[in-house]
């Protein structure tokens, strides 16, 4: 069995929040925010959308792409830090609300990084033959737990969700690599302790635009490839900065590269999949492109994973 992504979909809130909306809620600017973060706008979910709204919504889109039904789906794995209350968790709300009665169902918890660890994860599933079709979703809404008092936190988040159906794929395609990792002493310097998010922006920047390059290039390396071989990049969309350092690690001209995060800002576990799903359906990611797919989070947390796109 080798594993790989037979459907995607996303979806994110109506409203928009621009950077000049935000100069009339805290000290900042247009300038300010898009020179240091490459991020214009971002989109905030209504109070009555929350986390498995918008995780629902994406996921009917990435089944119908690929071309199964809810009761074909044996795993439901949702990858937020904003789930809708404790328990029950957001997957199980998902899967009775698809109607995928023979899914089992859990919430993974790995922040920015975690619908890299929910990919890693089903892929052990369908390698080994236990199950055939996993729906994994990175699903945020921070706006809930954003400090809009803060200006350094205020202007980097936003809310939204993507999916991805894993399954078994043509030899010679899918999943051909992937690494994980995790530095927990990292962890006071991107938090949430007590209601909202807290970040030492200094310290996540040097730890990003280290380990999202390197990421990639052990990735590309234990797919038997080189930088040259990369067709696509699409990392977590955090900062343009960090996301630029990954991109010359690889010397990938900027047309390779996703760049979403000008209109949805920092979506955590959403981010990459909403940024693939975009990617598939503007043709910029086409069949037997080998894709890197790389993100960072709090934890501190990061996951890389090497695609050969197809069926």
């Amino acid at each position: 069995m080798q594993a790989g992504i037979t459907g995607v979909g996303k979806y994110v809130p109506e409203k928009v929040l621009t950077n000049h909306d935000l100069e009339k809620i805290v000290d900042t600017s247009d300038e300010w925010i898009r020179t240091r973060t490459g991020i214009e706008e971002r989109r905030i979910a209504a109070d009555d959308i929350d986390t498995s709204d918008m995780a629902y919504h994406a996921s009917v889109r990435a089944i119908d792409d690929a071309g199964i039904k809810p009761e074909d789906i044996d795993l439901i794995l949702v990858a937020t830090v904003t789930p809708d209350m404790p328990f029950p968790t957001v997957s199980c709300m998902l899967q009775e609300r698809l109607g995928a009665t023979k899914a089992a169902a859990m919430d993974l918890s790995a922040a920015c990084a975690g619908f890299m660890y929910g990919i890693v994860t089903a892929k052990q599933f369908i390698d080994t033959g236990v199950y055939k079709n996993i729906l994994v979703i990175g699903a945020e809404k921070l706006s809930k737990i954003t400090d809009w008092e803060d200006r350094n936190t205020c202007v980097l988040f936003g809310d939204g969700a993507g999916a991805a159906v894993i399954g078994e794929v043509t030899d010679g395609r899918g999943i051909l690599s992937f690494e994980l990792g995790a530095d927990g002493g990292g962890g006071k310097f991107l938090q949430q302790e007590g209601q909202f998010i807290q970040m030492n922006g200094r310290e996540v920047f040097k730890f990003a635009v280290r380990q999202m390059p390197e990421s990639s290039m052990h990735v590309v390396e234990k797919a038997g490839l080189t930088k040259e071989d990369v067709d696509y990049l699409i990392p977590h969309q955090a900062n343009i900065r960090i996301m630029e350092a990954a991109r010359n690690k690889l010397d990938i001209p900027v047309e390779k590269m996703a760049t979403s995060i000008k209109r949805y800002g920092n979506t955590s576990s959403a981010s990459i999949p909403i940024a693939l799903a975009e990617a598939v359906e503007d043709g910029s990611v086409k069949e037997d492109d080998f894709i890197v797919l790389v993100g960072f989070g709090g934890g501190l947390t990061w996951g890389a994973v090497g695609i050969k796109w197809g069926k």
